[in-house]
């Protein structure tokens, strides 16, 4: 619970009657839920933010795109465009968002990538002009009930997962745990790779309290090697590191442990970068100069640094990519390969 969490909690209780209330509509029939035109796989969460639906995404694709013609579909969060778009050549992460732009950079013409708010009129779109689609997968509409999906997958974190997490404003939740009920996987995210068969079996205790019937898997978070962005450069492990995503206490954790970490720039998630950050990044590598740093950042980051950074500027200040995707052991890799091919691809 957030610091002095109990002034908030007024409106935390606010904000679990109109959640429930909104709930009770769709479950009664009272707001409409349209069957997805296309099978579909959904990926959300009870929570604001930072529990890796992205690179669980990235994963789904990677796993089902020899099989299937994939498509992906979020609103765009942050986007300065508005109603249905499909990525192509020359789009900006500004026109469709962050997510859908890594996305887009990481597979290109392999897979679609569409953004719409409106998810129902979106997979109606995507059925009629571009019915060569054979799965699409729902980026973060978890809480996005006007859409039946053929499979929901829920994430949550390790370290927070939504058993122990509490409503906005007193928490992170987007509402109340009850909501896990809709699910039909459940997968903590953001694991540490040596947990222990008894640390799996509590959490696994606890999470089942709001949804005895969903498979609960464990997925931790693999580093790849860093890339150069842009302009080709010289790798070192003294690194300044670089980032504005939701939770960064993971990776800067691994970046300590693998490299030797000068300093950190740490902004919010969904950060824009403009001229005075380009600015800041420079004097920081100016003052480590000595030590012949390099500048690492996500790959969220890494897509917007490059299509808004000065002129030159990659040129000059060498930047490298860290990659990340999601790991599953072997034995909960094929438990969820198993649900899906069941449910999606039979």
């Amino acid at each position: 619970m957030r610091p002095y969490a109990f002034l908030l909690y007024p409106f935390a209780v606010l904000y679990d009657l109109i959640t429930r209330i909104r709930n009770k509509f769709f479950d009664w029939g009272w707001l409409k839920t349209t069957k997805s035109t296309i099978k579909s796989i959904l990926i959300g969460n009870l929570s604001v933010g930072g529990t890796g639906k992205t690179p669980m995404v990235e994963y789904l694709v990677r796993m089902l795109k020899s099989r299937q013609k994939i498509a992906t579909l979020s609103r765009g969060y942050g986007r300065s465009t508005k109603g249905f778009l499909k990525a192509g050549e020359g789009v900006s992460p500004s026109e469709i968002g962050d997510e859908p732009f890594q996305i887009f950079e990481k597979f290109g013409e392999e897979i679609a990538v569409f953004v719409g708010e409106n998810r129902v009129e979106a997979l109606k779109n995507i059925s009629s002009n571009f019915p060569e689609n054979d799965l699409v997968i729902l980026d973060d509409a978890f809480q996005h009930r006007y859409v039946k999906a053929d499979l929901n997958i829920l994430l949550t974190t390790f370290k927070n997962p939504f058993c122990s997490d509490y409503l906005l404003p007193a928490g992170r939740l987007r509402e109340s745990r009850s909501g896990a009920k809709r699910a039909d996987l459940i997968v903590v995210t953001k694991s540490p790779k040596t947990l222990k068969e008894a640390d799996k079996k509590e959490l696994k205790s606890q999470l089942k309290t709001y949804n005895s019937s969903a498979p609960i898997l464990f997925s931790s978070i693999g580093y790849g090697v860093p890339y150069y962005l842009g302009f080709e450069h010289n790798f070192s492990k003294n690194v300044i590191l670089l980032s504005g995503i939701a939770n960064d206490s993971q990776l800067k954790e691994f970046v300590s442990e693998k490299y030797e970490l000068l300093e950190t720039l740490t902004y919010p998630d969904h950060h824009d970068y403009d001229k005075s950050d380009f600015e800041k990044i420079k004097e920081v590598f100016t003052q480590h100069l000595p030590s012949k740093p390099v500048i690492l950042t996500t790959e969220k980051d890494a897509v917007k640094v490059k299509s808004s950074c000065p002129e030159g500027f990659l040129r000059e200040i060498p930047i490298f990519v860290l990659p990340i995707q999601v790991v599953f052991s072997p034995e909960d890799e094929q438990i969820i390969e198993s649900i899906i091919d069941q449910v999606i691809l039979q």
